[in-house]
């Protein structure tokens, strides 16, 4: 058996969903799109910052000369739906159901490597997963793992958009793969379901407009992308619905969902402290951001619910007065779920003295609503 077809074998036992292989030759076509991005400042901050290091394998690795994609698919519906609840619940995106991706892909690289160095001699590699150098999409795109869509996600007919990526850059020299024969064609769904318009149509987008960016970045949330977010807390799926080659899609678990933890109860959620937040979400890719900004996307998801019953927890984030970002987004809250507020709460409201911007912004206009200024 060729060493290409005994790493193949291999790889099916680890339990890798599809595998790839393509040359270690730069992705030099990239460069324009990537530093256009940069300069009109349409990146999210979270890419590798070194462009030459995105396009160039053999930076990561000098003895470059095949680089083995990997695709690990997962689930877009929970396999068990949470209990009923009389609190109303948030969502994490699918991504961000179990065991943190990048574990579950480091692990499987790993467990690739170690099988290949039983296989061959001299054997030297750099395992990627996401927050590597190379740009994930265009090495699966090249090692015919799937096509890159209109969404920029990579798609294949198997697995539809719902893959973990990751690549091993190799010193070996193995017979590279052809990219798939297939593409979107004028399917344009994605790019009219976006509630933002983030996607430009060629593959790229503009991520700071990108709903999954906002419930990651610090600070507050502009007020154009609030209520759009519903009571989504961690990414959006919206662009991968749509897609007609997500259509009758049923993967496997990649990892074992608790579904607690994928449609958290909203309340409950923003009464966790740090080391709660940590015990219970600690091991869910969407914790990296921190317990405050998932709270501050919590409290936005409360307003979106509609449940005036929420309104003591909002006001008692507002009189703890605690986190500035979390009163100021819990004003805005007030403003949305009490719609006719009584002379309390205006007060309330009225009397908070802080310099915080976020806060004097949603004070001001929480009061001018109500003629108050």
């Amino acid at each position: 058996m060729e060493l290409k077809e005994k790493i193949i074998e291999l790889s099916r036992e680890i339990g890798i969903s599809k595998i790839g292989f393509t040359t270690a030759d730069d992705f030099a076509y990239l460069e324009k799109s990537l530093q256009a991005s940069v300069e009109e400042g349409r990146n999210s901050g979270f890419e590798h910052k070194n462009i030459e290091e995105r396009i160039k394998p053999r930076l990561s690795l000098a003895s470059a000369k095949t680089i083995i994609s990997i695709a690990v698919a997962y689930p877009h519906k929970l396999p068990i739906k949470p209990p009923k609840s009389h609190y109303k619940r948030g969502k994490f995106t699918p991504n961000s159901w179990g065991l943190d991706y990048h574990h579950v892909l480091q692990e499987k690289l790993d467990k690739l490597a170690r099988g290949i160095e039983t296989l061959t001699a001299d054997f030297e590699f750099k395992g990627m997963v996401d927050t590597g150098a190379l740009v994930d999409t265009a090495v699966a795109r090249r090692a015919g793992i799937g096509f890159i869509g209109k969404n920029g996600l990579v798609i294949s007919k198997e697995f539809g958009s719902y893959m973990f990526l990751g690549e091993l850059v190799t010193n070996l020299e193995i017979e590279p793969d052809s990219p798939v024969d297939y593409d979107c064609g004028d399917c344009t769904r994605c790019l009219q379901a976006c509630p933002t318009s983030c996607l430009i149509g060629d593959s790229t987008m503009n991520a700071k407009r990108c709903l999954s960016f906002q419930t990651q970045d610090k600070g507050m949330m502009d007020l154009e992308f609030r209520k759009k977010i519903k009571t989504v807390i961690y990414g959006c799926d919206i662009c991968q619905i749509c897609c007609p080659y997500n259509k009758g899609i049923d993967n496997p678990l990649a990892t074992e969902i608790d579904p607690e933890l994928a449609h958290p109860e909203l309340l409950p959620f923003l009464k966790l402290s740090n080391g709660q937040f940590k015990e219970k979400f600690g091991h869910v890719a969407g914790s990296w951001r921190g317990k405050n900004i998932l709270q501050r996307n919590a409290i936005i998801a409360l307003a979106n619910a509609n449940d005036r019953s929420d309104i003591p927890k909002i006001l008692e984030i507002i009189d703890r007065g605690q986190n500035d970002i979390h009163v100021a987004t819990a004003i805005w809250a007030l403003g949305e779920l009490a719609k006719n507020p009584n002379p309390a709460m205006i007060e309330m409201v009225a009397s908070i003295k802080s310099e915080h911007e976020g806060i004097l912004k949603e004070q001001r206009a929480f009061l001018a609503k109500y003629d108050q200024v």
